[in-house]
């Protein structure tokens, strides 16, 4: 939830953005805005999509509305197959820069992360639903009623195994458990590891609330570099061919989403860094269940099921000082 928020106020800041600065183009622009940030949210959440591949989407798309409003605006619009001529050229053309290629590096490094530390939260919740639900062999049943109830068929109702005693039982009862603890600690390590991924330069909210001001960068850039630009595109693909029909102006509610805006950013700084932060200190505390499966049968002898150093025990015959 926390991640879809995130998205959801990043496309309201861009979106913003081109109903203050670019009014003429918003409603189209809006549409594609839209569309980018449904690409980041399919991306996090497992789809099989590159973040370059979206991101050059939506530069590509966004050329022919920059083209027709800031590089060479006349009385109508452009037609559909010139536009669909400089989206295709818009990678040779290069009228935004270098700020495409700087949006898919910050893309590719803030959202992989994330997207691997959702997929390993899955993973974890299914290890322990797994294995919270064991079942135990017949051979298992019988030593631990040998364990724990054998020795009140003779009247020794306060004794509790030997410890030695409880770890063989245990062990033996859970040896599928065992071959997981090696698996276990490298999903902890490997979760540390993404910790540090998710924070600093290219943590996620960093990326994603800023990506309107790399757009504007682009957008600045073609307005400065318009008259070259449009050389290029005649060789490409002739003079514009335009159709009788004009763009609508900005249909973006911004009232509305500036008021969601307010709201959101009251609580925003729980909402989102410290979120992540909580998400971050999580793994931190997982750290503490490096050796969990590994360890059971220690911590389930040694917290209650076995008696204590020197105190007489069962094992599994009789009550001795020692196993």
């Amino acid at each position: 939830e926390t991640f879809e928020m995130l998205i959801r106020l990043a496309e309201n800041y861009t979106s913003t953005l081109f109903c203050n600065a670019y009014r003429n183009m918003a409603a189209e622009a809006t549409t594609h805005v839209q569309e980018f940030f449904t690409d980041v949210g399919l991306f996090i959440f497992g789809t099989d999509i590159s973040t370059e591949e979206f991101v050059n989407r939506f530069f590509d798309t966004l050329f022919p509305v920059v083209y027709n409003h800031v590089i060479d605006p006349g009385l109508t619009d452009i037609s559909l197959e010139y536009a669909e001529c400089l989206r295709m050229a818009r990678r040779n053309i290069r009228p935004f820069g270098n700020v495409p290629k700087k949006a898919i590096g910050q893309m590719g490094r803030s959202l992989l992360p994330i997207r691997t530390f959702l997929q390993a939260l899955n993973l974890g919740i299914e290890v322990i639903n797994t294995t919270d639900h064991l079942r135990f062999s017949k051979d298992c049943s019988r030593a631990l009623l040998r364990m724990q109830y054998c020795p009140h068929c003779q009247g020794l109702t306060l004794s509790k195994p030997c410890m030695g005693y409880c770890l063989n039982v245990i062990r033996g009862c859970l040896p599928n458990v065992a071959e997981v603890d090696l698996h276990w600690q490298g999903y902890i390590q490997s979760l540390e590891g993404l910790s540090s991924a998710m924070s600093g330069t290219y943590d996620i909210e960093h990326v994603l609330l800023n990506f309107h001001s790399l757009v504007n960068d682009a957008l600045v850039q073609a307005r400065i570099n318009g008259p070259e630009l449009s050389e290029q595109v005649h060789k490409v693909c002739g003079p514009p061919v335009r159709k009788p029909t004009q763009s609508p102006g900005c249909s973006f509610d911004q009232n509305k989403d500036n008021q969601g805006l307010k709201m959101f950013s009251r609580d925003g700084e729980e909402t989102l860094a410290n979120r992540i932060k909580e998400d971050i200190k999580f793994i931190s505390h997982l750290r503490l269940y490096r050796a969990f499966y590994g360890g059971l049968a220690d911590q389930l002898c040694g917290n209650e099921l076995a008696a204590a150093g020197g105190l007489l025990c069962w094992n599994g015959e009789d009550v001795v000082r020692r196993y």
